[in-house]
Protein backbone atom coordinates (compact mmCIF):
# COMPACT_ATOMS: atom_id res chain seq x y z
CA UNK A 1 0.00 0.00 0.00
CA UNK A 2 1.32 3.12 -1.15
CA UNK A 3 -0.14 6.15 0.57
CA UNK A 4 0.22 9.61 0.39
CA UNK A 5 -1.02 12.37 3.37
CA UNK A 6 -1.34 15.88 2.32
CA UNK A 7 -0.78 18.09 5.68
CA UNK A 8 -1.03 21.49 4.72
CA UNK A 9 -0.73 24.40 7.22
CA UNK A 10 1.04 26.39 10.33
CA UNK A 11 4.18 24.28 12.08
CA UNK A 12 1.85 24.14 15.08
CA UNK A 13 -1.27 22.66 13.20
CA UNK A 14 1.13 19.97 11.72
CA UNK A 15 2.20 19.14 14.90
CA UNK A 16 -0.62 18.47 16.31
CA UNK A 17 -1.58 16.24 13.35
CA UNK A 18 1.12 13.99 14.35
CA UNK A 19 -0.60 11.33 16.32
CA UNK A 20 -2.60 11.18 13.13
CA UNK A 21 -0.64 11.00 10.73
CA UNK A 22 1.31 8.26 12.31
CA UNK A 23 -2.09 6.12 12.84
CA UNK A 24 -2.18 6.41 8.66
CA UNK A 25 1.27 5.00 7.99
CA UNK A 26 1.11 2.43 5.35
CA UNK A 27 3.78 0.23 3.60
CA UNK A 28 5.56 3.47 1.63
CA UNK A 29 4.25 6.42 3.52
CA UNK A 30 4.79 9.84 1.66
CA UNK A 31 4.10 13.32 2.92
CA UNK A 32 2.96 16.51 1.23
CA UNK A 33 3.36 19.29 3.48
CA UNK A 34 4.27 23.30 4.10
CA UNK A 35 7.44 23.62 3.41
CA UNK A 36 9.13 24.62 6.93
CA UNK A 37 7.59 21.06 7.87
CA UNK A 38 9.10 19.27 6.06
CA UNK A 39 11.92 18.57 8.51
CA UNK A 40 9.39 16.79 11.01
CA UNK A 41 7.62 14.65 9.08
CA UNK A 42 10.56 11.67 10.20
CA UNK A 43 8.13 9.37 10.45
CA UNK A 44 7.38 9.38 6.77
CA UNK A 45 9.19 8.16 3.80
CA UNK A 46 9.42 10.71 2.19
CA UNK A 47 8.36 14.35 2.72
CA UNK A 48 7.89 17.12 0.14
CA UNK A 49 6.87 20.66 0.11
CA UNK A 50 3.54 21.23 -1.34
CA UNK A 51 4.82 24.03 -3.62
CA UNK A 52 6.93 21.74 -4.95
CA UNK A 53 4.51 19.25 -6.50
CA UNK A 54 2.40 21.90 -8.39
CA UNK A 55 -0.83 20.60 -6.23
CA UNK A 56 -1.78 24.29 -5.55
CA UNK A 57 -1.91 24.68 -9.34
CA UNK A 58 -4.68 21.76 -9.86
CA UNK A 59 -7.77 23.50 -10.67
CA UNK A 60 -6.70 27.07 -10.96
CA UNK A 61 -3.83 26.75 -13.66
CA UNK A 62 -1.61 24.44 -15.27
CA UNK A 63 -0.51 21.55 -13.11
CA UNK A 64 2.98 20.16 -13.91
CA UNK A 65 2.94 17.34 -16.61
CA UNK A 66 4.06 15.00 -13.46
CA UNK A 67 1.70 16.09 -10.92
CA UNK A 68 -1.51 13.52 -12.08
CA UNK A 69 0.73 10.71 -12.60
CA UNK A 70 2.58 11.40 -9.22
CA UNK A 71 -0.53 11.24 -7.55
CA UNK A 72 -2.09 8.46 -9.30
CA UNK A 73 1.62 6.79 -8.17
CA UNK A 74 -0.86 6.21 -4.89
CA UNK A 75 -3.40 3.69 -3.73
CA UNK A 76 -4.34 6.24 -1.17
CA UNK A 77 -4.26 9.97 -0.98
CA UNK A 78 -5.48 11.49 2.29
CA UNK A 79 -6.26 15.13 2.54
CA UNK A 80 -6.63 18.00 4.55
CA UNK A 81 -5.91 19.99 2.15
CA UNK A 82 -8.54 21.15 -0.33
CA UNK A 83 -11.56 19.99 2.17
CA UNK A 84 -12.72 23.26 1.75
CA UNK A 85 -12.88 23.71 -2.50
CA UNK A 86 -15.62 21.61 -3.70
CA UNK A 87 -14.19 22.33 -7.12
CA UNK A 88 -11.00 21.05 -6.24
CA UNK A 89 -12.79 17.86 -4.92
CA UNK A 90 -14.56 17.64 -8.06
CA UNK A 91 -11.53 17.70 -9.85
CA UNK A 92 -9.90 14.88 -8.28
CA UNK A 93 -13.07 13.12 -8.21
CA UNK A 94 -13.66 13.77 -12.37
CA UNK A 95 -9.66 12.79 -13.00
CA UNK A 96 -10.43 9.45 -10.55
CA UNK A 97 -7.92 9.96 -8.10
CA UNK A 98 -8.68 8.09 -4.20
CA UNK A 99 -8.20 10.98 -2.62
CA UNK A 100 -9.94 11.05 1.20
CA UNK A 101 -10.98 14.61 2.30
CA UNK A 102 -10.73 15.53 6.10
CA UNK A 103 -11.81 18.73 7.55
CA UNK A 104 -8.22 20.90 8.15
CA UNK A 105 -9.91 23.26 11.91
CA UNK A 106 -12.12 21.29 13.96
CA UNK A 107 -15.55 23.03 14.20
CA UNK A 108 -16.38 25.23 17.25
CA UNK A 109 -18.99 22.35 18.38
CA UNK A 110 -16.41 19.82 18.06
CA UNK A 111 -15.83 20.15 22.73
CA UNK A 112 -12.45 18.52 21.82
CA UNK A 113 -8.74 19.45 21.94
CA UNK A 114 -8.02 19.73 18.34
CA UNK A 115 -5.20 16.88 18.46
CA UNK A 116 -7.60 14.36 19.16
CA UNK A 117 -9.98 15.65 16.61
CA UNK A 118 -7.68 14.48 14.01
CA UNK A 119 -6.63 11.75 15.45
CA UNK A 120 -10.56 10.70 15.26
CA UNK A 121 -10.62 11.72 11.42
CA UNK A 122 -7.61 8.92 11.19
CA UNK A 123 -9.34 6.26 13.09
CA UNK A 124 -12.23 6.23 10.90
CA UNK A 125 -10.03 5.21 7.97
CA UNK A 126 -6.92 3.03 10.02
CA UNK A 127 -8.47 1.82 13.45
CA UNK A 128 -4.48 2.33 15.93
CA UNK A 129 -3.59 2.85 19.20
CA UNK A 130 -2.46 6.54 20.34
CA UNK A 131 -2.45 9.03 23.18
CA UNK A 132 -3.04 11.97 20.85
CA UNK A 133 0.04 13.33 22.53
CA UNK A 134 2.70 14.58 19.39
CA UNK A 135 6.25 13.13 20.55
CA UNK A 136 9.62 14.23 17.96
CA UNK A 137 11.97 11.79 19.14
CA UNK A 138 15.64 13.39 19.66
CA UNK A 139 17.85 11.42 21.52
CA UNK A 140 20.19 14.67 23.81
CA UNK A 141 20.73 15.43 27.29
CA UNK A 142 19.64 18.31 29.36
CA UNK A 143 21.80 21.23 29.66
CA UNK A 144 21.03 23.73 32.48
CA UNK A 145 19.78 26.81 30.04
CA UNK A 146 16.03 28.17 29.37
CA UNK A 147 15.30 29.29 25.75
CA UNK A 148 12.23 32.37 25.99
CA UNK A 149 10.53 32.74 22.37
CA UNK A 150 8.55 36.04 22.55
CA UNK A 151 6.86 35.49 19.60
CA UNK A 152 3.92 34.20 17.46
CA UNK A 153 2.15 34.29 14.02
CA UNK A 154 -0.64 37.26 15.56
CA UNK A 155 0.30 40.02 18.06
CA UNK A 156 -2.73 39.51 20.05
CA UNK A 157 -1.09 35.99 21.47
CA UNK A 158 1.99 37.73 22.08
CA UNK A 159 2.74 38.53 25.96
CA UNK A 160 4.64 42.21 26.27
CA UNK A 161 8.21 41.14 25.73
CA UNK A 162 9.06 43.62 28.57
CA UNK A 163 7.24 40.93 30.43
CA UNK A 164 9.30 38.17 28.78
CA UNK A 165 12.30 40.20 29.83
CA UNK A 166 11.62 40.18 33.40
CA UNK A 167 10.94 36.97 33.69
CA UNK A 168 14.55 36.57 32.00
CA UNK A 169 16.08 38.82 34.49
CA UNK A 170 14.65 36.46 37.29
CA UNK A 171 15.56 33.26 35.68
CA UNK A 172 18.87 34.22 34.78
CA UNK A 173 20.00 34.20 38.49
CA UNK A 174 19.18 30.63 38.75
CA UNK A 175 20.42 29.27 34.72
CA UNK A 176 21.94 31.16 32.03
CA UNK A 177 18.93 32.32 29.79
CA UNK A 178 18.94 32.10 25.65
CA UNK A 179 16.13 33.87 23.25
CA UNK A 180 14.89 32.81 20.05
CA UNK A 181 13.52 33.64 17.06
CA UNK A 182 11.36 32.36 13.97
CA UNK A 183 12.35 34.20 10.44
CA UNK A 184 9.62 35.84 9.97
CA UNK A 185 9.61 37.06 13.42
CA UNK A 186 11.00 40.85 14.47
CA UNK A 187 14.34 41.13 15.27
CA UNK A 188 16.20 40.56 18.76
CA UNK A 189 19.74 41.00 19.79
CA UNK A 190 21.21 37.72 20.74
CA UNK A 191 18.35 35.25 19.48
CA UNK A 192 18.93 32.27 18.34
CA UNK A 193 17.42 31.79 14.58
CA UNK A 194 17.30 28.31 12.80
CA UNK A 195 15.68 28.26 9.31
CA UNK A 196 15.43 24.26 9.73
CA UNK A 197 12.64 22.96 11.99
CA UNK A 198 14.65 19.48 12.33
CA UNK A 199 18.20 21.82 13.92
CA UNK A 200 15.62 23.60 15.99
CA UNK A 201 14.34 20.68 17.76
CA UNK A 202 17.82 19.54 18.25
CA UNK A 203 18.88 22.79 20.23
CA UNK A 204 15.11 22.63 21.95
CA UNK A 205 15.61 19.44 23.29
CA UNK A 206 18.83 19.91 24.74
CA UNK A 207 17.18 22.88 26.78
CA UNK A 208 16.05 22.55 30.59
CA UNK A 209 13.01 25.27 30.42
CA UNK A 210 11.28 26.58 27.64
CA UNK A 211 9.00 29.55 27.44
CA UNK A 212 7.02 31.10 24.99
CA UNK A 213 3.47 32.06 23.72
CA UNK A 214 0.68 30.69 21.59
CA UNK A 215 3.15 29.78 18.53
CA UNK A 216 4.69 26.60 16.86
CA UNK A 217 7.93 26.58 18.36
CA UNK A 218 5.98 26.19 21.86
CA UNK A 219 4.60 23.06 20.28
CA UNK A 220 7.92 21.94 18.62
CA UNK A 221 9.44 22.43 22.32
CA UNK A 222 6.01 20.31 24.15
CA UNK A 223 6.81 17.69 21.40
CA UNK A 224 9.94 17.04 22.62
CA UNK A 225 9.15 16.67 25.91
CA UNK A 226 11.47 19.94 27.16
CA UNK A 227 9.77 21.47 30.15
CA UNK A 228 7.51 24.38 28.69
CA UNK A 229 5.42 26.82 30.16
CA UNK A 230 3.08 28.52 27.47
CA UNK A 231 1.42 31.73 27.65
CA UNK A 232 -2.21 31.74 25.70
CA UNK A 233 -4.68 35.25 25.13
CA UNK A 234 -7.34 34.77 22.93
CA UNK A 235 -7.00 31.36 22.06
CA UNK A 236 -8.34 28.86 23.67
CA UNK A 237 -5.89 26.49 25.11
CA UNK A 238 -8.43 23.31 25.91
CA UNK A 239 -8.60 23.49 22.02
CA UNK A 240 -5.08 24.42 20.68
CA UNK A 241 -2.70 24.21 23.90
CA UNK A 242 0.92 22.10 23.51
CA UNK A 243 0.48 19.05 24.52
CA UNK A 244 3.57 17.08 26.06
CA UNK A 245 4.70 15.31 29.34
CA UNK A 246 5.53 18.30 30.90
CA UNK A 247 3.53 21.15 29.79
CA UNK A 248 1.73 24.04 31.89
CA UNK A 249 -0.44 26.25 30.24
CA UNK A 250 -1.16 29.98 31.93
CA UNK A 251 -3.38 32.47 30.66
CA UNK A 252 -2.72 36.30 30.50
CA UNK A 253 -2.64 37.34 33.94
CA UNK A 254 -3.24 34.00 35.38
CA UNK A 255 -0.54 31.70 36.60
CA UNK A 256 -0.91 27.85 35.65
CA UNK A 257 -3.96 26.42 35.02
CA UNK A 258 -2.66 22.61 34.26
CA UNK A 259 -0.58 20.33 36.06
CA UNK A 260 2.69 18.74 34.21
CA UNK A 261 1.09 15.89 32.57
CA UNK A 262 -2.03 16.83 31.97
CA UNK A 263 -3.64 17.54 28.65
CA UNK A 264 -5.34 21.23 28.59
Amino acid sequence: MRRLLIRPGAIGDFILSIPALECLRAGYTEVWTAGQNVPLARFADRARPIASTGLDLLGIADPPPRLIDDLRGFDSIISWYGANRPDFRELVRELRLPFTFFPALPPDAAGCHAADFYLEQARTFAPCESDGVPRISIPSARENFAVIHPFSSSFRKNWPLENFRRVAEGLSRQMPVRWCRGPEDPPLEGAVMMENLYDLACWLARARLYIGNDSGITHLAAALGTPVLALFGPTDPAVWGPRGPNVRVARFGVLTVSEPGEQP
